[in-house]
């Protein structure tokens, strides 16, 4: 198969690269910028321009659902490209939180009381007269992480307001929405012109840098994720979107994340319109082919490539000043990556083709090698049977590894689930799924 990955951010390189082995010809076009110009260099055939390739491509995969998203929809769809991924009615539904709060409303799922701003004096004053924890969210095109804040109180909340203010971030419109005390779980599904894949994907995702959620949220350091064909959380926050999905002949990934309350009230916090990251490069472990199953999932049919039941986990591997990335690149670009590289479970991100010294045989030699093309490293997976199986593993694997400029990554991802598993199985969600 000819496979076109339209790759704005750099995100798409582990699953060129499975591409690539499977025997496809493959093209990854990543938008060329001083953070994102190394990438994938050597590793497999990056173009700069994704138009001349369209008409070549026998599949389409985006990996994002803003830069590229207005042209792939209005030019090359009408002229039958096969395309997975958003069109711009449907990234809506992610990128303006308002439009995404009506897709939910529509299907009569409930969602937690919120307001837009557009105006920070208004904020101010809604915060004041609510006085109580808030979270706040950017609605729009605003890739500032730092701008999601969940307020321990009013004031909390004003003190960010001030500061956010005064450091020109606040960008309009955002949301403040009502805090909603339990626990965190996700789940998505892959849709197409016949419904949802068989397997819905439950997911647990670990989004500060550090330990025990302390630290910078950096969108996902980690996640725990398992395909089940019978979800609760699924029937409650995503069969009732199928309507709307074939309305808008959507073909995709499409993730819910939610707030589990302590009455077993699932409340949706926000929409996933294309593949996660790294959540996508966590679940090629649990697909028995990269491709060919997404050109059927675009005519219609279900593949029934997901591995059921099985748990995977991922990590993140960074390197400072990960997650703010100001660094220039050649402090970042060309670390080698030492130790047992499987492609199985090692999945590459800021990563390309580079000569690092090894020991070979009895001497000492500079060789081709797989090396850092900025501080976004990779993802180490691991399956098992439960969680703690598929945690020890990966970690025992990452061990195994060494890269020479001070790697990072979380040592604790998947364990708060040992006390939360039971806690939501009380209430009939995440059945199954064993911490050990």
């Amino acid at each position: 198969m000819k496979l076109l990955i339209v790759d704005p951010q750099g995100n798409g390189l582990d699953f060129a690269m499975r591409a690539q082995r499977a025997g496809h010809d493959v093209r990854l076009m990543i938008r060329q910028t001083e953070k994102t110009k190394h990438i994938g260099r050597g590793l497999v055939n990056v173009v700069d321009d994704y138009r001349p390739w369209v008409r070549w491509a026998d599949l389409v995969f985006m990996t994002d659902n803003t830069r590229y998203t207005y042209d792939l929809d209005t030019r090359w769809r009408p002229e039958g490209v096969k395309i997975v991924g958003a069109s711009i009615s449907t990234a809506a539904w992610e990128i303006d939180r308002e439009v995404g709060m009506r897709a939910f409303k529509k299907a009569e799922i409930a969602v937690p009381p919120y307001r837009e701003f557009r105006s920070y004096d208004d904020a101010v004053s809604y915060v004041k007269k609510r006085d109580t924890p808030l979270v706040s969210k950017p609605s729009g095109e605003v890739e500032d992480k730092s701008l999601s804040y969940c307020a321990k109180s009013a004031e909390d909340m004003l003190y960010m307001l001030a500061r956010w203010k005064k450091l020109g971030k606040i960008k309009f419109p955002f949301i403040l929405q009502e805090f909603i005390p339990g626990i965190e779980m996700a789940v998505g599904g892959w849709f197409g012109p016949h419904g949802f894949n068989v397997g819905w994907c439950e997911n647990f995702e670990f989004k500060k840098l550090m330990n025990d959620d302390k630290g910078v949220s950096t969108g996902e350091q980690g996640t725990v994720l398992r395909y089940v064909k019978n979800s609760k959380l699924a029937s409650k926050v995503l069969s009732p979107l199928s309507a709307q999905l074939s309305k808008e002949s959507y073909i995709g990934y499409v993730d819910v994340n939610c707030i589990i309350d302590d009455h077993g009230v699932p409340w949706p916090l926000e929409f996933t319109m294309r593949p996660g990251w790294p959540t996508f490069n966590i679940q090629q472990p649990l697909h028995a082919e990269p491709v060919e199953w997404l050109l059927q999932l675009h005519d219609g049919r279900d593949a029934g490539i997901f591995a059921c039941d099985k748990v995977c986990q991922g990590v993140v591997v960074s390197m400072p000043d990960y997650p703010y990335s100001h660094v220039t690149r050649k402090e970042v670009v060309g670390v080698p990556i030492y130790g047992p590289i499987e492609p199985d479970y090692t999945h590459f991100c800021e990563c390309k083709l580079g000569v690092a010294t090894h020991k070979v045989k009895e001497s000492i030699a500079e060789i081709p090698s797989v090396v850092t093309a900025g501080d976004y490293v990779l993802v180490m997976t691991a399956t098992g049977e439960t969680v703690k199986a598929a945690s020890d593993l990966c970690y025992k694997r990452l061990k195994a590894i060494h890269l020479p400029n001070s790697p990072m990554y979380r040592t604790d991802i998947g364990k708060r689930l040992r006390k939360q598993l039971p806690l939501l199985q009380a209430h009939g969600y995440a059945k199954g799924l064993e911490w050990g």
